[in-house]
């Protein structure tokens, strides 16, 4: 079966089994190398494997829920979706969801996923109490930071290659409502943005749209979005009434790919501009519901049509601190010299964290998608030298095209981690194409 991540790129002959048992995920493991899988929504190769790609979404149920404590017992295929639809109206939320909830569990602890609330929260190691992994023996281990603490600390961020995560008790948190009071405040370049990124050290939720393309005075001009869980005081009567319940979506849908010509850097500019003076317009407070602000390109079916049939690929990197403002001038920089815009640009503050292998560090994470082009292939290049001379490192479920050079030169982490790949014997059971293309 031909498969490809969310980017679309690349594509991969794959040969997918579908186990429903853990007998018969014990044999699978017992055939050779393989890979664990979720909802494909990691956008690279990161869940690809041409010898063996097992797709977990058979395991897919809600064990249980601790209402005092809020944590919940859940297989590894449950979506993200899922968990929101079952626990929201009960009074519970993610405490840490990436920017779709189409994705499983298994995966947001293998990718480590982080959220709007990086700086305040963590990312999703933060809400894990414990996992339960498949070895390449079929043996099950359970892992927490007291027990099993190795295996626990490089299976969350460890890309699947320390074993079949099976299941996992993570804790939601309360909310009062199904609503968000979003604030928008415009910055007219980076300096301002990264102001205002600093001043809101105590919203819940931060993250700003930054014009890729603008240069000049306006590099990196940005509209920084603030967030937190509404409370009733927040609502009117009627939302008040029903604080859980938020308007029913009209799902739009991309019907096909659109032709490679359409993305370009005067369709890119006229974007970025237009959004630009929308967003100054609505700037200051609104009611948003939690479909809207955590999830907007859900809303979108097959929006990963719109960079044509190549696909797409992902460019995100996070500079520590002390580098962050000049790294992100010579990311934006770079990018605006080579016209090769993108309509998605994403800047997020993250507070600090020490983990063994997760993409997270204290600083600050720039997100920009490309369709894949020789010309957006070579600037990702470029901006993979100026991420590694400021510092900073790679954010692998985003990641399609890195060398593995780039990745042992960024990573200091990375020869610790093989190495326990290598003395448990996980190396040999478990591997995917990103894992051979960047010598993991």
């Amino acid at each position: 079966m031909i498969l490809s991540g969310w980017g679309r790129f690349p594509r991969v002959d794959c040969r997918v089994t579908r186990p429903r048992t853990e007998a018969e995920l014990q044999a699978l493991v017992a055939e050779g190398a393989l890979i664990a899988r979720g909802n494909g929504r990691s956008y690279g190769d990161a869940a690809l494997s041409a010898q063996g790609t097992v797709d977990m979404r058979g395991f897919s149920r809600m064990l249980s829920f601790d209402a005092a404590t809020g944590q919940l017992v859940a297989e590894a295929g449950v979506l993200l979706s899922d968990i929101i639809a079952a626990f929201l109206p009960r009074g519970w939320f993610p405490l840490v969801t990436p920017g779709t909830k189409f994705v499983t569990l298994g995966g947001m602890i293998a990718a480590d996923v982080h959220g709007k609330n990086h700086h305040k929260d963590g990312s999703m190691a933060a809400s894990v109490d414990w996992v339960e992994v498949m070895d390449g023996d079929g043996v099950v281990q359970r892992a927490s930071a007291t027990q099993n603490a190795e295996l626990f600390g490089y299976t969350i961020g460890g890309m699947g290659l320390t074993g079949i995560i099976l299941r996992a008790a993570l804790r939601l948190r309360p909310v009062q409502s199904g609503w968000i009071v979003q604030e928008t405040l415009p910055a007219p370049d980076l300096a301002r943005a990264m102001a205002l990124f600093e001043a809101s050290g105590n919203a819940t939720y931060s993250v700003a749209w930054i014009d890729c393309l603008a240069s000049g005075d306006s590099l990196g001009r940005s509209l920084v979005m603030l967030g937190e869980h509404a409370a009733p005081a927040d609502l009117d009567n009627r939302r008040r009434a029903r604080p859980f319940v938020t308007p029913p979506k009209r799902r739009l849908s991309v019907p096909f790919d659109a032709p490679g010509f359409a993305l370009n850097r005067y369709s890119v500019g006229a974007f970025n501009a237009l959004y630009w003076r929308r967003g100054r317009r609505a700037a200051g407070r609104s009611l948003v519901d939690w479909d809207s602000y955590f999830y907007p390109l859900d809303g979108i079916g097959h929006w990963n049509r719109i960079y044509g049939r190549k696909g797409f690929a992902q460019f995100q990197c996070v500079l520590p601190l002390a580098a962050s403002e000049p790294g992100l001038r010579a990311l934006l920089a770079e990018i605006a010299a080579s016209g090769q815009g993108s309509f998605l640009a994403v800047l997020k503050r993250f507070g600090a964290q020490d983990s063994r292998f997760s993409f997270p560090m204290e600083g600050y994470t720039l997100a920009l998608d490309f369709p894949v082009t020789p010309a957006t292939l070579a600037l990702m290049d470029r901006l993979d030298a100026v991420t590694l001379d400021h510092g900073g490192r790679f954010y692998l479920a985003k990641d399609a095209r890195m060398s593995a050079a780039t990745l042992h030169r960024a990573d200091p982490r990375l020869p610790a981690f093989l190495a326990m790949r290598a003395a448990e014997g996980r190396a040999r059971s478990f591997a995917s194409a990103l894992s051979e293309r960047l010598d993991l």
